[in-house]
């Protein structure tokens, strides 16, 4: 082993050993990894960031610009609503679920398919009268196998691809990795419909009583301005106009900070009253336009804040302020790293600070009654947020907050579904045609997008997950110091002589098995850039096709079932399905093996 070897065998293992340890996100791990090979001259000093330019890279970005326009057009929104309709045995709704997600993931960001997804998963298990432990796992699985269907699926795929022209071979195409992708979604899709379900824990049975998790009602404040119409009206004479489009429940009524449960139904609203409703997010959107009332701290109707009072934090002097733009309701689910874990909405001035409402919290599954800016949240706990469209998702990101989906304000008409799914097509046919490279295609496409308005400029560049940028363009110059130094082909001596005299099927699973292990612990983007250039040196020395070793990485990476932290879609399930850290080998060992059964025999078919 020379010294240069050495040094990128010690940087990769602290690298591997951080992103497990947690403590610093992956993205400024990975900076700091190539850093380190910069200072020593382990990469030459015009390629430190060449990494950040390259096709992978800037495809993956495209991939997410694409899919949030998607996303905005209502395409994802029509299948979720078509899933509503199928019936309540939980095995038809596992295999529907998981087959849509699947077919998603294939063609978009599988994350967003997933967080679209959700809200349908647990109305579904409330229909059917059992625990959304049963369908949040399967539906999580099935967006991973989904994403191995075709080259914009999932980041490893799109590394693979580029790795791939190293061996003096054109990229892979969109569906080159369809044969073994599809095959395994079809084949774990069928097993964990017919058996997988029942290994996913119930952590709780739910009754027919028990309120809907993240889609059901919320209580929420209302409050009546000055200038609404429903002021010197009765509380029967405003329910009376939302009755038959919207249900709501009044269940108190705050004036002057005395609350009065039950108000009854003549009492006269005057300005300032503070209504205690019970509604659903499409409900209470309607009660809030058809009957002139507003969320507290000044939001008024239209996207429209009022002029409200605001307190500065050291008690002094109070200032006005105006706001205009357009508001959303967001449902959002509090990540493990969230801040605002242990903090409450008026100790942390989430108004004044980010832009941002809380206008319900529900929590395991259970609504919290309490006054909201009293509530102290906790990880997995699903917020009903309301900001303005052009900051909300920003702001949520600072605050460690994953959207689940947008309820009834964002419905897609079919001239912009349509429009969407046009230049998609595009794109994917120029894609297939040869006609340009995947970057170029998925760009134009997402250019394309913003200029025909499916979503502002500001939009796409939130769409974008930068820290899996951040990530790629680090590890990928890190990656190539591994193999120009030698040591990929070190590595691949010691598999040699681990393997050397296995078939090749043998060698295969031994492979993919070390890439699934690898991409449990660490994020799959990392775990492809590394075993990459190792599987590369590995077909030289046994003369084997470059290919079937490089769909073997590829598969292995994408498929991480075993650990809540192998992917964001494990990690995004785990609090709302009630699931602990253990609870994922259940379902995920035996399907990880039934990949490898599958997908080996597949590769060694079509690629070797």
């Amino acid at each position: 082993m020379t010294v240069d070897q050495g040094i990128v065998f010690a940087v990769l293992a602290a690298t591997l050993a951080m992103f497990i340890w947690g403590r610093l996100r992956f993205d400024v791990v990975a900076m700091l990894a190539l850093l380190v090979v910069a200072v020593i001259g382990l990469v030459p000093p015009d390629e430190v960031f060449a990494g950040f330019g390259h096709p992978a890279v800037v495809t993956v970005a495209g991939v997410l610009v694409v899919s949030q326009g998607l996303v905005n057009a209502g395409v994802v929104d029509s299948i979720a609503r078509f899933i509503g309709r199928v019936g309540t045995h939980p095995m038809i709704q596992v295999v529907t679920l998981t087959g849509v997600v699947a077919l998603c993931s294939g063609f978009m960001n599988n994350t967003g398919a997933l967080a679209l997804l959700m809200p349908v998963a647990v109305w579904l298990s409330r229909k059917g009268g059992h625990s959304p432990s049963l369908l949040l796992m399967p539906l999580a699985f099935g967006s991973l196998l989904g994403g191995t269907m075709t080259l914009i699926g999932t980041p490893p795929n799109i590394i693979i691809s580029s790795y791939r022209e190293e061996t003096g071979a054109e990229a892979f195409g969109l569906f080159d990795y369809l044969p073994v992708g599809l095959a395994i979604a079809l084949v774990g899709t069928a097993f964990i419909a017919l058996l997988g379900w029942r290994l996913t824990p119930q952590r709780k049975e739910p009754s027919d009583e028990e309120e809907l998790f993240p889609v059901g009602d919320y209580i929420t404040e209302v409050q009546v301005p000055e200038k609404s119409s429903s002021v010197g009206n009765t509380l029967h004479s405003l329910l009376e106009k939302v009755e038959e489009d919207a249900d709501v429940v009044v269940l108190g009524l705050i004036r002057d900070d005395r609350r009065e449960l039950a108000p009854s139904t003549y009492k006269v609203l005057r300005p300032g009253d503070i209504l205690l409703v019970e509604a659903d997010t499409d409900s209470l959107q309607y009660l809030l336009d058809v009957a002139n009332l507003s969320l507290p701290d000044g939001v008024g109707e239209e996207g429209e804040v009022e002029e409200d009072e605001l307190e500065d934090e050291k008690g002094g002097r109070k200032k006005r302020r105006r706001d205009n733009g357009d508001v959303n309701l967001l449902e959002v689910i509090v990540s493990a790293d969230s801040p605002l874990i242990g903090q409450t909405a008026n100790r942390l001035s989430l108004r004044v600070r980010y832009g941002i409402n809380v206008v319900a919290v529900a929590r395991q599954g259970q609504r919290i009654k309490k006054r909201i800016a009293n509530i102290r949240f906790n990880a997995g706990d699903i917020l009903l947020v309301q900001g303005r469209q052009d900051t909300l998702h920003e702001s949520l990101s600072d605050l460690g907050c994953l959207p689940l989906a947008e309820r009834g304000l964002r419905i897609g008409s079919p001239r912009r579904t349509l429009l969407a799914a046009g230049i998609f097509i595009v794109a994917i046919g120029a894609l297939m045609l040869g006609v340009v490279q995947a970057a170029t295609a998925l760009v134009g496409a997402a250019v394309a997008m913003v200029v025909v308005g499916l979503l502002n400029p500001s939009e796409a560049y939130r769409s974008i997950d930068w820290s899996v940028i951040v990530l790629l363009g680090a590890m990928i110059p890190v990656g190539e110091a591994l193999e120009t130094t030698g040591g990929a082909n070190l590595i691949a001596d010691q598999m040699m002589a681990i393997g050397g005299t296995l078939a090749p099927a043998p060698l295969l699973i031994m492979l993919m098995v070390v890439t699934m292990l690898l991409s449990n612990v660490v994020n799959n983007a990392a775990a492809a850039i590394l075993l990459a250039p190792i599987a590369i040196s590995l077909s030289q020395q046994l003369a084997m096709s470059a290919d079937a070793l490089l769909m073997t990485v590829a598969i292995g990476a994408s498929c991480a079932f075993l650990t809540p932290i192998g992917h964001q879609s494990n990690a995004l399930v785990m609090e709302p399905g009630g699931y602990r850290f253990g609870d994922y080998w259940r379902l995920g060992l035996p399907l990880s093996a039934l990949v490898v059964a599958t997908a080996v025999p597949m590769i060694l078919w079509v690629w070797n």
